[in-house]
């Protein structure tokens, strides 16, 4: 029997955290009515760890992507996805023991393209509290939202996927396209909050909790100058430790 879900999990270098994602993905799937139901695909990003071997390990199927490219890793994970709803999170997150029943309850609705769970924090700060509310009106403002993000596999099939050619963003631009793609059919895109994610505040743990306002102006500085490379491979795709 086909699964009903593929969760596709994009990874480089998890080692760490891959296996407390899991953990909370199984109970997940224990919620939703067992295994079955949710096969779970970690798209192994060319990690240099045993990032593939935890997942095997799991029962996870495992698909290697060449490309260090996180786009290129989900696409890897969709194309290889047996489910007819698919669901995308990433490796240092943590689910929400209903995620598949929210997301269940969202994509009955027939006026729902697609969506995501949205996130809370693991630990808090004054920093990352500025940072959050400077977040926040935009999605309220768009719909969008982060944590969990799902749509039917046709729909995914249907805007080509995940842009391979944005370093970053690419989420964002991949809910635009299933947002544009309900439009012409009276649809829109859901927010499932009752299942949010457990989002990692790593990168605050790494560069301190006021630094997406540095990052923020220096991510500016690159953009008037044309060139985003360097600094998009310094934050986001250099090893995890």
């Amino acid at each position: 029997m086909l699964p009903r879900y593929s969760l596709i999990i994009p990874a480089y270098n998890e080692e760490r955290l891959l296996g407390r994602l899991l953990d909370s993905v199984d109970a997940a799937r224990a919620t939703y009515g067992g295994g079955d139901a949710v096969e779970v695909i970690v798209a192994d990003n060319a990690s240099t760890d045993r990032t593939a071997v935890i997942a095997a390990m799991r029962g996870c199927r495992v698909i290697a992507v060449e490309k260090r490219v996180i786009a290129a890793a989900r696409n890897a994970g969709a194309r290889a996805a047996r489910g007819e709803f698919l669901a995308f999170v990433d490796a240092d997150a943590q689910v929400h023991p209903d995620t598949f029943v929210e997301i269940d309850r969202a994509l009955a609705d027939p006026r729902v393209v697609a969506g995501a769970t949205g996130a809370r924090l693991e630990r808090w700060s004054i920093g990352i509290a500025f940072t959050y509310a400077m977040i926040v009106p935009i999605v309220f403002v768009t719909g969008m939202d982060t944590g969990v993000t799902f749509c039917r596999k046709e729909d995914f099939e249907a805007i080509g996927g995940y842009d391979e050619s944005r370093l970053v963003a690419e989420d964002v631009a991949f809910l635009w396209a299933l947002r544009r793609l309900g439009q012409t059919r009276g649809q829109r895109l859901a927010r499932a909050t009752r299942a949010k994610i457990v989002a990692s505040t790593r990168k605050f743990d790494e560069f301190g909790d006021w630094h997406f306002f540095s990052v923020a102006i220096e991510a500016l500085r690159h953009l008037m100058r044309r060139d985003l490379t360097r600094f998009t491979a310094s934050y986001w795709y250099k090893p995890n430790r």
